[in-house]
């Protein structure tokens, strides 16, 4: 069985499994929050074109997880807002 982890907990993930698609069949159904009201939001559209679904990947924000292909030892954690850092 392959893995990732989420926000430090192991998400297992079949070969060719979506982020979100793993996280869901893990019972995880929202991971991110809206940058104005905090709203928790999730898989949507599951095709790309919302943007609902945003994760951080390996450091790297916005990252659609309805499209980017699970691998092993990926670090994706929760994304709160734009997933920038207030400077």
């Amino acid at each position: 069985m392959h893995g990732f982890t989420f926000d430090g907990s192991p998400v297992p993930f079949r070969d060719g499994q979506t982020l979100g698609a793993a996280l869901v069949a893990h019972g995880v159904t929202s991971w991110r929050v809206t940058r104005v009201e905090g709203r928790p939001r999730g898989l949507f559209c599951g095709i790309g074109i919302c943007f609902d679904c945003l994760v951080t990947v390996d450091d790297v924000p916005n990252q659609r997880a309805c499209l980017v292909r699970a691998r092993d030892d990926m670090v994706v954690t929760t994304q709160e807002g734009t997933g920038y850092a207030a400077e």
